[in-house]
């Protein structure tokens, strides 16, 4: 669609020169996420300052029926933060303030635009955490997190997203503000509107302001972090199932790679693999539960070996690297594995546009959904590489083969029903937490039932009868 001249000159009077983004270069960049099937076409980019200027905007565009494409970090991998049809994209990158910490109560106000990593910092500073945790956190904005329900490697301990909001301030398609239960722990009267909010990628209204549940940072040397060569996802499971059972320490992360991510991301970074190749890596983040926790870690391992042999052919892991395993209590030893597992992304967009199906399945039915992906995927000629939280289900396959790359830019591709059917077939979720954006919409029915989608429908009927606020995504 066009807008008017009028509209945007209305527009422009509400958030100023500041707020207007006049350069068509970086129109282009604020209407597309990390996606690039999709070719951005904004009528305009504004960048409010305020929940004022962001319900002027609102009223305006409910006024001249001009759609909304809220906008954060961009670093989404769905297709939700894209404007291709003459959106105008809200941004709210000015609204980036840190309002408070409040050490008592264990929480943060930010406005929605705030970086994922400064509130870290600055929550840090209290001794306390927002334990939401994932790579592009030195970008991505809060209210992008909240809006899509963020996950990350943490997930294990402490859940996603939606577990550590408590309150939000919500702009609604009519321009209504709307408080949604403040700062409190309890309120138990009705619906929780609050978690409407979260996870609806701005289909339903645009958030300007968040209240965020804070939790005490884990104790200096309480935390180490474990690599391992497994023989496979199966062996990987058995490791996670044992250490899950031990009560000297608590699992905070247990990340998955294949061999062939590992091999990927060590040729990129110039960096040897620190253990023998192997057709998977765990990397698992352990946090001790008590001050003498050392011991029982050392003793957890042992067993695990002993019941497993072919993890490591050596005695007992210790600080140095052993031919199968690593572990590393240094700060300095655990950012060097991390990069290794958090790098992974990078390294495959280096080798061209992957094509990234973003998963879940129960844990008890990993080993049977990966070995039969492989399966179907090799019949196409494709091999994937596999990577993602194994301890909470969601893996990350991407396919950057010639034949991927000759799909890059489309929206559909020959193994996406491969992909789907199996998730399908395996009791799981096409997309465990980056969202459905434009690009899963038309798969939806893999995961949602006709009747949960027909309900969804019914609530973005009632919420925004005008269809304004990102429309088109999630909903087929």
């Amino acid at each position: 669609m066009s807008a008017s001249a009028e509209f945007l000159n209305a527009v422009h009077a509400v958030v100023g020169a500041t707020g207007w983004v006049s350069d068509v270069g970086e129109q282009r960049d604020y209407a597309r996420d990390w996606t690039r099937q999709h070719e951005p076409r904004p009528c305009a980019v504004v960048r409010p300052g305020t929940t004022d200027e962001v319900v002027s905007v609102v009223r305006l565009c409910a006024d001249h029926q001009v759609p909304i494409v809220p906008s954060g970090g961009r670093t989404g991998l769905a297709g939700g933060a894209v404007a291709a049809a003459g959106e105008l994209v809200l941004s709210l990158e000015r609204m980036n303030a840190i309002v408070s910490i409040d050490p008592l109560a264990c929480t943060a106000e930010v406005q929605a635009g705030a970086i994922t990593e400064a509130v870290h910092q600055r929550c840090a500073e209290q001794g306390l955490q927002w334990p939401i945790d994932f790579a592009a956190k030195g970008s991505s904005h809060i209210g992008g997190n909240i809006a899509t329900n963020a996950g990350g490697i943490h997930v294990l301990r402490y859940g996603s997203t939606r577990n550590w909001v408590l309150g939000l301030e919500v702009v609604t398609p009519e321009g209504q503000v709307l408080w949604l239960n403040d700062a409190r722990e309890k309120d138990n009267t009705g619906l929780d509107l609050r978690q409407l909010y979260v996870g609806t990628e701005g289909t339903l209204g645009i958030i300007t302001r968040a209240i965020l549940r804070l939790c005490p940072l884990p104790r200096p040397g309480r935390r180490e972090v474990i690599m391992w060569a497994t023989n496979g996802m199966g062996e990987a499971l058995d490791l996670l199932q044992a250490a899950r059972a031990s009560d000297a320490f608590e699992l905070c992360a247990f990340e998955y790679m294949n061999q062939a991510c590992a091999r990927l991301v060590s040729q990129r970074l110039g960096r040897s693999l620190p253990l023998r190749d192997a057709p998977g890596y765990v990397v698992a983040e352990v946090e001790g539960a008590h001050d003498a926790w050392r011991p029982g870690l050392l003793e957890w391992v042992e067993t695990a070996l002993d019941e497993h042999p072919a993890l490591n052919e050596h005695p007992a892991l210790n600080e140095h690297t052993g031919l199968d395993g690593i572990i590393a209590g240094d700060p300095e030893k655990r950012r060097a594995i991390w990069a290794l597992r958090e790098r992974i992304g990078e390294c495959l967009a280096a080798r061209g546009q992957p094509r990234k199906y973003d998963v879940s399945v129960p844990l008890s039915e990993l080993p049977s959904f990966a070995a039969a992906l492989e399966q179907r995927l090799r019949r196409l000629n494709l091999a994937p590489y596999i990577f993602g939280h194994l301890g909470d289900g969601n893996l990350h396959v991407n396919l950057i083969d010639s034949d991927s790359k000759a799909h890059a830019g489309s929206e559909h591709h020959p193994a996406d029903h491969a992909v789907y059917e199996t998730v399908q077939a395996h009791r799981g979720s096409i997309s465990a937490e980056h969202g459905v954006g434009l690009l899963k919409r038309d798969h939806l029915h893999f995961t949602r039932s006709p009747e949960e989608i027909e309900l969804m429908r019914r609530i973005k009927r009632a919420v925004d009868p005008a269809n304004l606020f990102n429309p088109g995504k999630i909903l087929p």
